[in-house]
């Protein structure tokens, strides 16, 4: 379950181009090839920002080590549903979060506020009935995507000429599965397709083919939608669990990075200037 783990030639080794004084807390060192190793789970632009971003980490882990030990919590190391299990120091740093901070459970005014405030969010995706020709070109090759919209142009002349022969072009000339039945996609909604399809469906007229064929990084399609079934507003019935987790991890993260800042001002820290705002456990 530990996200620190580095197999051997993966950490980054940051340039340091300013000498750097021992990272501690309370007088216990921090290596700086922990901190190297550590380093992988904070990208950054620099190096340097990699590195204190790292050391940062480990100062608040260390912070939270030291107060659970001092406070006597035993390690309980519990597994996730795919069978990967706590180590020791993990399970210190979680019970001593679940033991010492408690925030309270949004309340149900709380979660009408959020409702309000958020209705536009809170909806069900639009989904699309949807038929399609896929005439296919490669990304890269101008020439040959001019030739093949100038077919699409012409196949979408065709169809809103005689609207009835979409089904039969689409098993003649389409370069998608789908046209084995008549360009037929199904119900699709958000993240079933490319970006760019899904884009272009918002604009696309209902019951006829599209006059513009849709372009995207597999080539041109013909589209004719033949349903769009408009999102709803979900309940608040609905929408009240989602909106008290929210809630409740935000106000968990808030506590979670005034207790950090608490340790943090009770203990010597040398080496690294200590932001709570910026530490994995409240991200």
């Amino acid at each position: 379950m530990s996200t620190h783990a580095a197999s051997a030639g993966c950490a980054i080794k940051p340039v340091i181009t300013t000498k750097q004084k021992v990272v501690s807390v309370n007088g216990v060192a921090i290596p700086r090839t922990a901190i190297a190793r550590e380093t992988q789970n904070h990208p950054a632009s620099k190096p340097i920002e990699a590195w204190m971003a790292a050391a940062r980490a480990l100062v608040v882990r260390e912070l939270l080590l030291q107060e659970a030990r001092r406070i006597a919590i035993t390690p309980q190391p519990i597994e996730d549903a795919e069978g990967r299990r706590e180590t020791d120091e993990e399970s210190l740093v979680r019970r001593l979060i679940e033991q010492e901070v408690v925030t309270p459970e949004a309340d149900d005014a709380a979660c009408q506020r959020t409702y309000e405030m958020n209705r536009k969010r809170l909806r069900s995706p639009d989904l699309y009935e949807v038929r399609h020709i896929l005439l296919a070109a490669p990304p890269g090759d101008r020439t040959a995507r001019k030739e093949v919209r100038i077919r699409a142009d012409a196949i979408i002349g065709a169809l809103r000429a005689e609207p009835s022969v979409f089904d039969e072009l689409a098993r003649t000339v389409s370069a998608c599965p789908s046209g084995k039945t008549g360009g037929n996609l199904g119900q699709i909604g958000p993240g079933q397709t490319v970006p760019e399809f899904e884009r272009a469906l918002i604009s696309a007229p209902v019951g006829e083919v599209a006059r513009e064929p849709i372009e995207t990084r597999y080539g041109f399609h013909v589209v004719r939608v033949d349903r769009r079934i408009e999102g709803r507003d979900l309940p608040y019935e609905i929408a009240q669990p989602r909106i008290a987790a929210w809630l409740d991890e935000k106000v968990r993260r808030v506590a979670i990075r005034q207790y950090i800042s608490l340790l943090a001002g009770r203990a010597e820290i040398t080496g690294i200037a200590l932001d709570g705002s910026t530490t994995p456990l409240v991200q």
